[in-house]
C-alpha cells in the first residue's frame, strides 16, 4: 500500500517500522506534553496522511510505554478514515494513578496500523438468522 505523507514539521522523523515485519508504524510526538494521572491530551505528530479509499488507520498504544509508564490511547484504537487530511493526533491518556508522564518532542508515542475495511450495505429484516451464540454477551461464556 502506498501512503502519501505531508510533513507539517520538517524537523521530525517520519513514522517508521521499528523492525521488518512489524504491523505498526511508530508515531512521533511533535511537542512536549506532561500528563497528570488520568489526564488526556491530543498530541500532534507533525504529519498528515492520505489513506487510500478502502483502508483505515488504527492508532494504538505502544506496548512498552503502556507497560512501563501507563501511557495509553484514550480511544484505542483511534480510527483515521481515508477521507481525513488533517494532522494526525494521538489522544493520549495517563493510566498511571501515581505519577506524571512526560512526553517529549521527537519521542515515539503510539503506533498506527493500516487495514482494509469494507463498507456495509444495510438490509432491514424482521428476524436475524440463528447462531450458536444467540444474544449471549458480557460474560456469557464464563469468566
Amino acid at each position: 500500500m502506498k501512503l502519501l505523507v505531508k510533513r507539517l514539521d520538517p524537523e521530525l522523523a517520519l513514522p517508521a517500522y521499528a523492525r521488518l515485519g512489524d504491523a505498526g508504524l511508530d508515531l512521533i510526538a511533535a511537542e512536549d506534553v506532561t500528563l497528570k494521572p488520568g489526564d488526556r491530551a491530543a498530541i500532534p505528530t507533525g504529519i498528515a496522511i492520505a489513506i487510500p479509499e478502502g483502508y483505515a488507520g488504527f492508532v494504538q498504544p505502544r506496548s512498552g510505554r503502556a507497560l512501563s509508564d501507563g501511557l495509553g490511547v484514550a480511544n484505542a484504537p483511534g480510527l483515521i478514515d481515508s477521507g481525513y487530511r488533517g494532522e494526525i493526533k494521538v489522544i493520549a491518556i495517563n493510566l498511571n494513578h501515581a505519577a506524571l508522564i512526560d512526553v517529549h518532542r521527537g519521542e515515539k508515542i503510539a503506533q498506527i496500523v493500516f487495514q482494509k475495511v469494507e463498507a456495509a450495505d444495510l438490509e432491514v429484516v424482521d428476524e436475524l438468522p440463528e447462531s450458536e451464540r444467540g444474544d449471549g454477551g458480557f460474560g456469557s461464556t464464563g469468566r
